[in-house]
């Protein structure tokens, strides 16, 4: 976790790692992220937020340099074992330091961002949790109206015939995408890449049910907890509702419906027939569980 976000890693890591947990009997939530990440500085100038590529770091000395660095710099524990048979700070211990003049990983006293880029984020949209990969390169707050397509190829069409314009706050919601709903939680890296492509990235923000590749940036907000096809919040969205995030607040809401319109809007709901009604597909999105419980299946 703490890698992760000294690195700006990928929101993937969310559900593998609390999945991973979970099979070793380990109790780790999306809270415990957001722990991590409050307490643990952005230090890597990678790409998709910074300037340099894996390929870089990999030249002054890769992960066991970086893991070398941080158990000098105290903040990760070495004793732990490791599949190798030995401890962590064995594997790293032949490791070679990091050049003086290397740029690639900050020091501690000079951090991209003092905070990490993981941030969970609650609210009337998504009250059982979302995932947001908030480097501040993209900025921390985003408010715009709503545009609600309910697959991502037809969000692709709208891009594709113009319907967004520089200049205008849009929060695109892409949703049965989720664990159920996709199935399976597929990643919006088309979408996403489409947006920055079309030189949208100061103007379109984009929330999903799905999930993000580590590839992704611009304004994203991934793993939205209930997801549409469970009845949650994101499906009520309706084109024209103002979507407010604000990442200091960690909060995301949808904030000029009421209560009131809501509990309306959710005595209309009627989820979708599921995509496939045999098969190994039907099964997975039968048993599993929310992105927030790391879609595991077993529980």
């Amino acid at each position: 976790m703490i890698l992760v976000n000294i690195t700006g890693g990928s929101t993937n890591a969310v559900l593998h790692l609390i999945a991973i947990a979970h099979s070793v009997g380990v109790e780790l939530t999306i809270d415990d992220f957001q722990s991590v990440s409050d307490r643990t500085p952005f230090l890597a100038d990678l790409k998709p937020s910074g300037k340099y590529v894996m390929e870089d770091l990999y030249a002054i000395g890769g992960t066991p340099s970086l893991i070398k660095f941080l158990l000098k710099e105290g903040v990760l524990d070495g004793s732990g074992m490791t599949v190798t048979g030995k401890t962590l700070a064995h594997n790293v211990e032949n490791a070679r330091d990091f050049p003086a003049d290397q740029d690639i990983i900050r020091p501690f006293s000079n951090p991209i961002k003092p905070t990490g880029h993981i941030q969970i984020l609650r609210g009337s949209l998504a009250p059982g949790g979302s995932v947001g990969k908030i480097t501040g390169k993209e900025g921390t707050v985003f408010t715009g109206k709503a545009r609600c397509f309910d697959a991502e190829d037809l969000f692709i069409e709208a891009l594709e015939a113009g319907t967004f314009k520089k200049g205008e706050k849009t929060v695109v919601i892409i949703r049965y995408e989720g664990p159920k709903g996709g199935p399976g939680m597929p990643e919006m890296l088309k979408p996403s890449s489409a947006i920055m492509g079309y030189g949208l990235g100061d103007d379109v923000a984009l929330i999903t049910d799905g999930r993000f590749s580590g590839g992704s940036h611009g304004f994203l907000i991934g793993h939205v907890t209930p997801e549409a096809q469970e009845g949650g919040p994101i499906g009520l969205v309706r084109d024209g509702d103002t979507i407010c995030i604000d990442s200091e607040k960690r909060v995301i809401d949808i904030t000029d419906a009421s209560e009131e319109e809501l509990a309306k809007r959710r005595k209309e709901f009627v989820a979708p027939a599921s995509k496939y009604d045999k098969g190994t597909l039907r099964k997975y999105a039968k048993v599993v569980q929310n992105a927030s419980r790391g879609c595991i299946t077993d529980a």
